[in-house]
Order: C-alpha cells, then sequence, then structure tokens
C-alpha cells in the first residue's frame, strides 16, 4: 500500500514540477560588486538577471537620483536581505525605518526593458535613470507619514547604452523586518510577465483546487456531523486557500487595489495561527490513540490567545509576538512528525496516503516558516536561498496532502462498496427471502451513485464558468490577453486557408501614467472602462474582437480586413476616444483623453507567423508615439 502511494504522489510531483518548470526563461547568474553590474555581455531582451549581489545603501536616507551623491553611504550591502541583517558602524538596524538603494548597471544597447519586482516592505518608490517609474504605496520617515502596500508588478523602462541607474527608495514601519526578501529580476518584459502570469495563474489554481476541497470536505461534514475529520480538513484547506491569495505573486494586492493592508495581513496572519491546531485536531479525529488530547487542547488555547491579540491590537504587536508563535509551530511540527513514524511503525491500515501527505505538508510548511523568518543567512548555500526564497510552498504541499487524503476516501468508499456486494451476495445464498432486501441495498446505492454523478456534474458546470471568468478581464470586462491567444491562431489559420489579409490595432492611452498620478488610479480604471466599451461599440462585425492587452494597452483584431479597411477603423476609433472628451490636464497632446495606434495588416503565408502581426503594429504604435502620439500609423509592407 505504501509504496501505491509512493508511486502516485511521484506522478503528481513531476506533473507539477514540469508543468512549472516549462514556463521558466533562460537565466544568468552575475552578481553585483561596489554598487554595479556589468551586463555588457548578455542579450537582456532574451535573458534574464537576478540583480544580486552589493546594492549602495543610504540608511534612514530618503534620496532622490538628484541628490543621492549628496547623501552618505552607509555601506554596500547583500541583496535582496531584510536589512535588520545589516550592520552601520557594528550595530545591527532595526526592521523599522526607512532607507535607500542604489545599483548602475551597464546594458549594451537602446533597448525596452522590464523590472519584476517582488513584494517590498513595505512601500517604495523606484527610479531608473532619474525618472520615477513607479510607486507602491507611500513612503514616509514615520508610521503616521507612510501608507504600506504590497503590489509584485513588473515594469518596463528605456535602458539606455552606457551605464544605468536605479534608485530605489523605501520605507517600513509595519513589519518586523524591512527592505526585500526576494529577488529583483531584469529582462525583456513579455518574458516576466509571462512568469508573473504563471506564478500568478498557478496560486489561482492552488486557491480554486483548494477551496473547492475545502467546500466539499465541509459539505461531507454538514451531511454526516458524527465525523469531525472533514470539518477539520476543510476548514484547514480554506484558510489555505485564503492565504494563497495574498502571498506569492500576491493576487488579491495586485488586483484589488484599495485593500487595506493591516485588515490584510491581519486575515493572513490568523490563517496561519488557526491552521496549526486545525491540522492536529483532524489528525487526532482519524487517529486519536496516536494524539495526546492535553497536546492538541494547549495548542488551541495558544492560538486562541494569538487570534485576540491580533484582532484586537494593532499589527505591529503581533509581528513582534510572531517569532515566539513560529518557534511553537516548528514543536508542533516536530510532534506531528514524530506521530507519524510512529504510526508508519505500527502500520496502521490506509495510513500509508496519510502518512505520505502529512511529510509534504510538514516539509512545505518549514520550508515557508523559515522563508518568513530571519533565520536565513547570507552565507547559506545559493541553491538554498533560491529554495527558501518563495512564500507559497505550504499551499503546494496543501494541496498535495489533499489529493492524497481524497484518494483515501476514495478507496476507503469503494472498500466499502465491494464489501456491500460481497455482503449481498452471502445473504442471498444463505437466504432466498431477503430478495426484496437486497434489491432495496441496490436501489439505495444507485440513488447514492446518482447523488455522485450530479455532484460531478455541479462541479464541471462550476469548471466551465472559471474557464469562462479566466478569458474575461475583471475590469474592462474585455477579453483578456489569453482568450487573444486562442482567438489570434484560429483566425490566422482560418485567413491562411482562404487567403485573405488579417489586420491588428495596437491602442495605447497617451500619458496614462500621468492621469493615473493626476486623477487617481480609481478615475484611472473607470476611463479604462469608458475607452474600452467605446471600442467594443464602434465595431459592428461580430468577428472583429478588442481586448484588453495590459495596462493602458488594447488590441482591435480584424480578422478579413485588408489595409484601408483597418486604417478607417482605426481613424473612426481614434475619433470616439477623443469624442468622450475625458478631462486629462496632465496630456502634452491635448487637455482631453487621447490615443495613439499602431496598425499591421498582413496577407497570411507558410513564410510569416501571426507574432509577426502584433510585432509590426506594436512598431506603428512605437512610430506613433514618437511622431507625437494622438494619431494612426502604418508601417509600408
Amino acid at each position: 500500500m505504501i509504496k501505491r502511494s509512493i508511486v502516485l504522489s511521484i506522478i503528481f510531483l513531476m506533473f507539477f514540477l514540469l508543468g512549472g518548470c516549462s514556463a521558466q526563461p533562460t537565466e544568468i547568474e552575475k552578481k553585483a560588486e561596489n554598487g554595479r553590474l556589468d551586463l555588457t555581455q548578455y542579450d537582456l531582451n532574451n535573458q534574464i538577471i537576478a540583480l544580486d549581489g552589493d546594492w549602495a545603501f543610504y540608511w534612514n536616507q530618503l534620496l532622490e537620483p538628484a541628490s543621492i551623491d549628496q547623501g552618505t553611504l552607509s555601506a554596500y550591502v547583500p541583496f535582496p536581505s531584510s536589512w535588520n541583517k545589516y550592520q552601520i558602524d557594528d550595530e545591527k538596524i532595526p526592521g523599522s525605518g526607512y532607507a535607500t538603494y542604489r545599483l548602475k548597471f551597464t546594458a549594451a544597447d537602446n533597448q525596452i526593458l522590464a523590472l519584476k519586482i517582488p513584494k517590498v516592505r513595505t512601500a517604495y518608490k523606484l527610479f531608473i535613470n532619474g525618472e520615477p517609474i513607479t510607486t507602491v504605496g507611500t513612503i514616509g520617515t514615520t508610521r503616521e507619514t507612510m501608507v504600506p502596500k504590497y503590489q509584485p508588478q513588473v515594469v518596463a523602462f528605456n535602458a539606455v547604452s552606457g551605464e544605468n541607474e536605479i534608485v530605489l527608495e523605501v520605507s517600513n514601519f509595519y513589519r518586523p523586518s524591512g527592505g526585500l526578501l526576494n529577488s529583483i529580476q531584469l529582462g525583456g518584459e513579455s518574458q516576466l510577465l509571462t512568469i508573473r502570469y504563471f506564478g500568478l495563474t498557478y496560486e489561482l489554481f492552488l486557491f480554486g483546487a483548494l477551496m473547492m476541497m475545502g467546500v466539499y470536505h465541509l459539505a461531507l461534514f454538514c451531511f454526516r456531523r458524527k465525523d469531525r475529520a472533514p470539518l477539520y480538513f476543510g476548514l484547514f484547506c480554506t484558510l489555505v486557500a485564503i492565504r494563497t491569495l495574498f502571498i506569492g505573486e500576491a493576487f488579491l494586492f495586485s488586483f484589488f487595489q484599495n485593500l487595506n493592508f493591516e485588515i490584510i495581513y491581519k486575515v493572513q496572519t490568523l490563517s496561519f495561527y488557526l491552521g496549526v491546531p486545525l491540522i492536529l485536531m483532524f489528525f487526532r479525529s482519524i487517529l486519536p490513540q496516536y494524539f495526546n488530547p492535553l497536546i492538541v487542547r494547549t495548542t488551541q488555547i495558544i492560538a486562541g490567545v494569538y487570534t485576540l491579540v491580533v484582532l484586537f491590537t494593532p499589527t505591529w504587536i503581533a509581528a513582534i509576538i510572531n517569532p515566539l508563535y513560529q518557534i511553537w509551530t516548528v514543536l508542533m511540527i516536530i510532534y506531528l512528525f514524530a506521530m507519524l513514524i510512529k504510526i508508519a511503525l505500527h502500520r496502521e491500515k490506509n495510513s500509508g496516503l496519510i502518512i505520505l501527505g502529512g511529510l509534504f505538508l510538514i516539509a512545505t510548511c518549514l520550508m515557508d516558516i523559515i522563508t518568513l523568518s530571519p533565520w536565513i543567512s547570507d552565507n547559506w548555500l545559493s541553491f538554498l536561498q533560491t529554495i527558501f526564497q518563495g512564500d507559497a510552498n505550504s499551499s503546494t504541499g496543501q494541496l498535495i496532502f489533499a489529493v492524497l487524503y481524497s484518494l483515501l476516501l476514495a478507496k476507503t468508499f469503494t472498500e466499502s462498496l465491494e464489501q456491500r456486494t460481497v455482503m449481498s451476495e452471502q445473504l442471498a445464498e444463505m437466504n432466498d427471502h431477503l430478495d426484496e432486501l437486497v434489491a432495496q441495498r441496490t436501489r439505495e446505492l444507485t440513488a447514492s451513485n446518482d447523488r455522485i454523478e450530479q455532484q460531478n456534474y455541479e462541479l464541471e458546470l462550476i469548471n466551465h464558468e472559471l474557464q469562462r471568468l479566466s478569458l474575461r478581464d475583471p475590469l474592462t470586462e474585455l477579453w483578456n490577453r489569453r482568450k487573444y491567444d486562442e482567438t489570434i491562431v484560429m483566425e490566422w489559420n482560418r485567413c491562411l486557408r482562404q487567403h485573405r489579409p488579417i489586420s491588428l490595432l495596437f491602442i495605447d492611452v497617451d500619458y496614462f501614467k500621468n492621469y493615473n498620478d493626476l486623477y487617481g488610479h480609481v478615475a484611472g480604471d473607470a476611463t479604462l472602462i469608458k475607452i474600452g466599451n467605446t471600442l467594443r461599440t464602434a465595431l459592428s462585425r461580430p468577428t472583429d474582437m478588442v481586448v484588453r492587452y495590459g495596462g493602458e494597452e488594447f488590441i482591435v483584431l480584424l480578422a478579413e480586413t485588408d489595409k484601408e479597411e483597418a486604417l478607417s477603423n482605426a481613424h473612426r476609433l481614434l475619433k470616439k476616444v477623443e469624442a468622450l472628451a475625458i478631462p486629462h490636464e496632465g496630456s502634452v497632446v491635448k487637455n482631453c483623453i487621447t490615443v495613439s495606434i499602431g496598425v499591421a495588416t498582413l496577407l497570411p503565408d507558410h513564410h510569416s507567423r501571426h507574432e509577426d502581426l502584433v510585432k509590426m503594429a506594436d512598431e506603428a504604435l512605437y512610430q506613433a508615439k514618437s511622431n507625437g502620439r494622438n494619431q494612426v500609423v502604418t508601417l509600408n509592407q
């Protein structure tokens, strides 16, 4: 039985690991020295580098590029790392404070590059080559003047040939450690977006899978309340699923900009505090003879006290006492591991899958605890530091555990059915007068199978709905990039077969960053919705497709459309958007919202690809923006 469980788990892990590896682009390793990094030997558009190494560090100084040379350099520090580990004048600096990081890197050519920025504790402002690129939260020199926020993102910038400068202002008064725990990655925008979207997709998959398993087991408990194992397991799956939305690529922070940081931090902390007693209660409910009720009760009391502290005190108090709970959690993990070994030695029936799932859960939880603790040292081997960079390992471990537990339930259910069948046959042979009873039992089993089929059908409907939602942009309700990737292949092949042209309009809102800075992101979102509705209603053919490609960029796909008709549509859309008369005092072109449009038309053949269409439209858009914006440009083909 244990061998079979190991084989199933290896197959599942191979599928997971192969799926994860396929989305990773080529990475290069090179460390910065004394705040400088020479990248002239690399093709940065096709390779990715983690900007690790020694960065210039200015403690308790918020310096913009124009004034950074007048600042006092504190030290060259290893990056990324919590700044709690740095020493200034032989004294460790605290987690609360503010600082400026600087790195200079040398590029070979002028090119458009991007940075993938992880979660920064807990607000920052980024400058590249003297220009402000992005701000997350509000930096400040006190707790009262700063606004914390988490928002992993990919930001593009124009890299110049020669020396480029990155300046990062960071302030933290809300977490016990400040700075960055994960690497900032530099490379081509499309590659970095691929990594981010893959991370988001995987985390949403984890959330959906764990949430469905949690709801399923809670439903099992509702129909059979004598067995509390599904209740504890369902609650634990739900907690881990909710926590998955706040970690890694931080889906909720990225797509819901106005979330209150302290509330979300409390929810994330509670998911950790309540998860420890729940998992012990689950194991005790299925194997009560191995788990001491006094230890389980103690864990419940400690978790309850910590929960009250989180609910009714400021977040900085929970941050201070959190390491103590982490130590207690490690002790409980060691206790759980010892009990699993004991269960394995006693060869409990049907315990192989539970033991294996528990070991996966223990290993991944330890990885997350170490990642989020101050225990990681910069002297660790590089591969160990890589392992302990992600904070979504426990979600993966819980999913593996849930799958194995579901397999155990399925096996138990199958054995139960087989046992019923054997008993029915024996009773039929012993007494022919029990025919009616056997028929009744058969009808009950049929009804049970019908209910299971109905549940499977409902789950299938839910999956179809999730698939539909995954193809829509949540803000504008336009098709998203995933839907575009599916459609362009079909339309391209259709036009190739019919020898018909295909056109694409690449649309960018002019000076939209200025608009967001001037009017706020809420107004920016409302403007994107209006523009999206205008583009969608302005097109008459059902085959015309409007896509939100990313940020303030839109794509209009026009199948079986020649160049003249595409240009006509582009000019019409340009006027439609301008006719909205949305005020924009930050625009250099006009005092209202305008767009720039790049137009590309191709007649598909076996020597061209649909990616060429996007590339041509992007180049035309770039030329339109370079020529002054608020215009339509097409390249001569």
